[in-house]
């Protein structure tokens, strides 16, 4: 007897209310189980393990299943504190994973075998390296030895892990050769490629793609850092060509990357974290590694990156993450808003993605020019609000903040005593 279609059993969960994608991946592993392909139980067992609000009644206040300290809030919509079901599953009522319910989200937006996650870029770096090379060698090229914020630099990530660090090739040409004689000088080296993801070299340059360097037979980590899940970007219209140059993580692992480290705050919207994802036992591998338990994320940022994956699978990515709002906001909007501020010279503005994320990239911005510099008076004001310098004057860019702030800035101008100005 032939299993029922993919597509029947999806449909015939509509009612859980899950994203279609979720129900699809669910209707699979229904498929695979054999009769009686109870998919209706595997999508509850599911919703039972992604984060939520519960109630923490068992009389201990630190259940280390149920997040320890409780989250306190000022929002008088919400209760006066709340636990979550970080490590407890709804449905058996025992012990859960905190990290399956993160991948499970992100299988169906990168066809990754495994993910995890940890908190923040640099340390799922530091995990992959400390678990797949551990006192072995590493092969980078010079021309992706980056430093990132803060001054951490990749050679000091590398060295921290307890790796070798081989360097190969130059800062602007590095050659698939170059890396194929040290794999032969170094047998058992790794070769680690990072996207230099806060700058850009151009001109004379040279870099081997991932898919060549998957092909020469030994574990490739990509480091891409900015988050970017997908380079078609299908919860837009149409892909921005501002991020036509990043490297997205579903094409990385498609194009044989063992696995992709990444940030969760970046490309992606969600909060500061570091996700790992790819081949499921080196991500596995991970997920003992006893730095996992030191890197880990707590309930917090877990709710916030389920509830920001969530998104993107049911579509509404643009609408609701605050970064996609952002770019992908047309001038015309930008302007109306522009407008109902009131005060100070309309003007056209560019915009940077930036934050380690397509280096050097514009968007087409609106701002409001006012006289002089202003900046420490609207860092003063209730609500701060950080303005850039233009010539001698301040522009506020209107593409940078949410719309639900223009009653706020309008009223700073109008403290400071802004007059209104013609628009261009």
């Amino acid at each position: 007897m032939r299993p029922p279609s993919v597509d029947r059993l999806a449909r015939s969960i509509a009612h859980l209310g899950l994203p279609h994608a979720l129900s699809v991946s669910q209707a699979r592993l229904a498929i695979a189980e054999g009769p009686p392909y109870d998919v209706e139980r595997l999508a509850n067992e599911l919703m039972g393990r992604l984060p939520t609000r519960v109630i923490n009644a068992t009389g201990t206040i630190l259940h280390t299943n149920l997040a320890r300290a409780p989250i306190g809030t000022s929002d008088i919509n919400s209760p006066t504190f709340r636990a979550s079901n970080v490590e407890f599953d709804l449905t058996s009522g025992i012990r859960g994973n905190r990290n399956r319910p993160l991948s499970e989200l992100l299988q169906p937006l990168i066809d990754a075998e495994l993910s995890a996650v940890v908190n923040n870029g640099a340390s799922a770096l530091l995990l992959v390296l400390a678990t797949l090379a551990g006192s072995g060698s590493v092969i980078v090229s010079r021309g992706e030895m980056v430093e990132i914020g803060g001054g951490f630099r990749i050679p000091e990530v590398v060295g921290s892990s307890g790796c070798r660090l081989i360097e190969v090739g130059t800062t602007n040409r590095t050659r698939l050769s170059d890396y194929e004689q040290a794999l032969a000088a170094n047998p058992g080296a790794l070769i680690l490629k990072v996207h230099p993801s806060n700058y850009r070299i151009e001109g004379f340059t040279e870099q081997v793609p991932v898919n060549q360097l998957a092909g020469l037979g030994v574990p490739v980590i990509y480091d891409i850092g900015s988050g970017l899940l997908d380079s078609k970007m299908p919860w837009l219209k149409a892909p921005l060509s501002a991020l036509s140059q990043e490297p997205a993580v579903k094409q990385s692992l498609r194009d044989g990357a063992t696995v992709v480290t990444f940030s969760g705050d970046k490309l992606l919207g969600g909060p500061q974290a570091g996700l790992i994802a790819g081949d499921a036992k080196v991500v596995g591998a991970c997920l003992t590694h006893p730095l996992y338990r030191a890197l880990r994320p707590g309930s917090h940022i877990l709710e916030l990156l389920a509830d920001t994956l969530l998104r993107y699978l049911d579509g509404t990515a643009t609408t609701t993450i605050p970064l996609w709002q952002m770019l992908s906001v047309d001038i015309a909007q930008l302007k109306r808003r522009a407008e109902s501020v009131g005060l100070g010279r309309v003007v056209d503005s560019q915009a940077l993605i930036g934050a380690g994320s397509a280096p050097g990239a514009v968007l087409n911005s609106i701002g409001v020019v006012i006289e002089g510099d202003r900046r420490a008076e609207l860092r003063s004001q209730p609500t701060p609000i950080i303005a850039r310098a233009l010539g001698d004057d301040t522009l506020l860019d209107l593409r940078s903040y949410s719309p639900d702030d223009d009653h706020l800035v309008r009223r700073a101008l109008l403290e400071m005593g802004c007059d209104k100005e013609a628009t261009q």
